[in-house]
């Protein structure tokens, strides 16, 4: 039996990629205002963001606990799998990639954990990669090398309303929310080292997602991509963007992939969020 991956439930991936490819998914745990819930399963886009409507929102989210790996990995490798590669959110958001590591640790080497430095389709793409490479026969390394090259070709973008969900989850500090509340801005973030960084602020939506666009074409440079778009109750931001991206970059665009952001990355994005994954294939 091929090498088995997986990933987790902040890859946001199509129902009908995870069946074709094999992938196996572990939720993520939120917490909306006291409800607890798996995302995806229990969870819903549409519970995050009806909740975080509200005056009083409290929002959380958690990692997977090592056992709940642990007995997936036991259990895909019970069913014949030759070993595991197991792709998850960066480990600079979430404690997945340690619980997973917690986990692989009483395997003898036969589960490989990849941190993916993103999240959405950042982590999505090096699933699907790893996957890919599982399916064409690599070995357990060929299979982790796969996922390990596809996160350094992979690079997100995302836009959002504004700072204060991520201030309130911890994921910037309280001087750059301060910062982008006071000038009234909409900032625009990015991943370069497995973290949020804020990279520039404009003024208007409609500026953020053009900016967005300029910013996804300069990380394609002159490659062949495949795209990922990812919204929260957003969905004609996310189309709009698609389009201009697709004009920009034209017959050099192959796969495409559109999906609304579950619960756990809306609990620290906010709606409103627009984000852009750009994956430069290496056989462009």
């Amino acid at each position: 039996m091929p090498v088995a991956v997986v990933t987790d439930s902040t890859a946001y991936l199509p129902p009908e990629l995870v069946q074709r490819h094999r992938l196996t998914v572990v939720p993520l745990t939120v917490v909306l205002n006291g409800a607890e819930g798996l995302e995806g399963v229990e969870t819903q886009p549409s519970d995050a963001t009806r909740a975080l409507g509200g005056r009083r929102v409290t929002a959380t989210t958690s990692r997977p606990a090592p056992e709940q790996f642990a007995r997936t990995y036991r259990q895909l490798l019970d069913a014949g799998a030759d070993g595991i590669v197991s792709v998850h959110i960066s480990a600079g958001l979430s404690g997945t990639v340690e619980a997973a590591q917690l986990a692989a640790a009483d395997f003898d080497g036969r589960v490989e954990v990849v941190d993916s430095r993103s999240t959405g389709m950042g982590l999505g793409f090096p699933a699907i990669a790893a996957a890919t490479a599982a399916e064409g026969g690599a070995d357990l390394a060929g299979v982790r090398d796969a996922a390990l090259t596809a996160v350094a070709r992979t690079t997100i973008w995302f836009y959002v309303d504004t700072l204060e969900f991520l201030r309130r989850g911890g994921r910037i500090n309280a001087a750059e929310a301060l910062f982008g509340t006071a000038l009234s801005v909409k900032p625009i973030m990015h991943m370069p080292d497995g973290a949020i960084v804020l990279r520039e602020k404009v003024r208007t939506g409609s500026r953020g997602v053009a900016r967005l666009v300029d910013l996804a074409v300069e990380a394609a440079g002159d490659d062949d991509v495949d795209l990922g778009v990812h919204h929260l109750a957003a969905p004609q931001r996310a189309e709009a963007l698609l389009a201009a991206l697709t004009e920009r970059l034209g017959d050099r665009v192959h796969d495409t992939y559109v999906s609304e952001a579950g619960a756990v990355v809306a609990a620290h994005a906010g709606p409103g969020l627009a984000c852009v994954v750009v994956h430069r294939r290496a056989d462009g």
